[in-house]
Parts: C-alpha cells; structure tokens; sequence
C-alpha cells in the first residue's frame, strides 16, 4: 500500500514550468479520471509516467465506488478475478436527465465528480386543469415535528412511506426525509465467482434500520456470457382506488448507486423493500431496511419478485433451500 501511495504522488513533486513532460503529466490529471477502464489501460502503456497515473486512478476507483457522493467510502474487493471494480455513473438518487450523462470522474484526487445538484432528482411541478398543484407540500418553516406535518408517514400501515421533499419549506435537516440521506452505514461490494458483484455488510446492521436507498426499482443482475450487468427494471406502484397502478421501467445499466449491485435470494434476502414518496418529486424512492440483525461480513440481498414469464430464464445461484433455480422475469 505503501508503494502504491508512493507512486499516487511522485509524478506530481516534478511538476516545471513550460517542461513539456510536466504539461503532459498535469494534463494527464485532469484527462484521464473521465477515462473508461479499457481507455485507461490503453493509455497506461504508453510511457511508465502514465502507467502510474492510471494505476492511482484505478487505486482511488477501487476505494470508494460512490466518488464520494455517499456518507461513507464503498470499497470494491476481488479476489476472483482480475477487475479490480466495476465501472458506471454514480448518482445518489434517481436521475431524470434533461441531458444524457456520458461520462464521469472517478478516481482523481486533482478534480471532483460531477456535483450531486447535477445528478439528484429534479424537482417536479404537477399541476391540475385549473392549474393547481396537486403535489404540494408542508409549509413547516423549520424541522417538521412528530404530528401536525401532513408529509409524515414513513411508518405508515400503507403500502407508500411518504416524507418531506421539493415542495416542501423546511429544509434538508428536517427529521423527515431519512431516504434522502443516502447509505447510512458501511457497505463494500463483494466478487463472487457466480453471481458477480453483489453488497456486503461491513458493518454490524441492526434489525430495521436503514441500509441504503436506490433508483426507485427493483433491481436485477443479469448475465451475458459470464459477465454480469444490470438490465432493464419494473416497479409498479398501485393507485389508491386499487383499479391501475403505475408501472416504471429503468434501465439502470449506465446509472444508478450501490443499490445496483444486491443480489436476489429466493427465500426473502436480508432485506425489506419500501417505496416512499417525497412531497413535490414525481417519482418515489424504494428503500432497504434489514429483515433481522445482519453481520459483519454477510451479504445483503432481497426478492426480486415472484413472477417468472420467461422460460428460459437465467440461472440463480442464491443457494437458499427454497431456490427456484431461476431468477424473477418480466415481459418488458
């Protein structure tokens, strides 16, 4: 470890003035953290000075999957294979783009990531015909209270957990928006040889408390001539005269959190699943709680579902005595 700080640092203590070498290096900082892993190791090869840079890049990477947009650091650790992480966009929340978001930093300690104001949810405003707004929030002025706020209810007896959000007045230290506030306490995502990438307690996690918040779906691991990677999502919401319900398809591929990575298991997983909605923002959020006390060093993983529409469909390597063999499908 040692060795591989001494190596972060040394080309940036010969930085010269108009020295050709040291432009190329401190552009080197500034280019390469947009890179791709397969871009990354084109350019390491080039000369032992950008081999180095890229090999911090890939140190940094491997520390922290979040960029640091997270309460805590979300380590990768491989002793499978030979990918040290996997890589995609981070964004804390869900991200409804107004643009298309091509590539990210990761892995500088010269440039930050993308803000998380450019990557967390726009707030949006419905309105009605008569152009009323029909998704209004409190009016508290500060912390909203344990009664009298109309947003409260995360621990509701209904299906839908709602909080405080955009189109409320108090602000972001109101006790009543706990899925805002990202992973709140120590993951690290773990390679198996069979089913990938999946997330691990680094952590003692009690009973119920929150793990992690993710893009409002259920996620699905799939694989592709063994290699492992997100796919296409449904979440469905009912609505309250029980006759429709609302159904979101994500694909969470390029972006998405640490939430991306938990795996299914068969028997119910280690985790409880939530929707909430926040005042003002159009689409909820499902959250993970802990089914039962989680150890250190014991894998968190929930049921994608039930239904299985596809007849061939991909292998699950849950091990749970009730597997099904198969993970949950939908038509999409």
């Amino acid at each position: 470890m040692a060795e591989e700080e001494e190596e972060e640092t040394v080309h940036r203590k010969h930085y010269k003035p108009n020295d050709p070498l040291s432009l190329l290096l401190q552009c080197a900082d500034l280019v390469l953290p947009w890179l791709t892993p397969t871009e990354l190791a084109n350019i390491s090869i080039c000369c032992k000075s950008l081999r180095k840079i890229s090999n911090s890049i890939t140190l940094h990477r491997s520390s922290d999957a979040s960029r640091t947009f997270e309460n805590f650091p979300i380590p990768f650790h491989n002793t499978v294979d030979d990918h040290p992480y996997a890589h995609f966009l981070y964004t804390p929340s869900f991200h409804f783009p107004s643009h298309q978001l091509l590539r990210q930093p990761w892995g500088s300690s010269v440039i930050s990531p993308s803000a998380p104001s450019q990557l967390r949810s726009e707030s949006v405003s419905l309105v009605d015909e008569l152009g009323r707004s029909v998704m209004s929030g409190c009016d508290c002025c500060e912390a909203c209270g344990d009664s009298g706020c109309p947003c409260l209810g995360l621990d509701g007896l209904d299906d839908v957990g709602r909080e405080c959000g955009p189109g409320c007045r108090c602000g972001p230290e109101c006790g009543n928006r706990s899925s805002q506030k990202g992973v709140a306490v120590r993951v690290k995502i773990v390679r198996d040889e069979r089913k990938g990438w999946g997330v691990w307690a680094d952590q003692f996690i009690r009973k119920g408390e929150f793990e992690a918040q993710s893009r409002h779906q259920y996620y699905d691991e799939l694989a592709l001539h063994g290699r492992f990677s997100s796919a296409l999502l449904v979440v469905r919401e009912h609505l309250p005269s029980g006759k429709a319900c609302l159904r979101s398809n994500i694909d969470a591929t390029r972006i998405g959190n640490v939430a991306r990575f938990v795996n299914h298991s068969c028997d119910g997983g280690t985790l409880s699943t939530k929707l909430v909605r926040s005042s003002g923002a159009l689409f909820p959020r499902l959250c993970f709680f802990a089914l039962k006390d989680i150890q250190h060093d014991e894998e968190l993983t929930f049921s994608y579902g039930e239904t299985r529409k596809r007849p061939n469909g991909l292998p699950c390597f849950c091990n749970s005595p009730s597997c099904f063999g198969t993970l949950p499908s939908e038509d999409t």
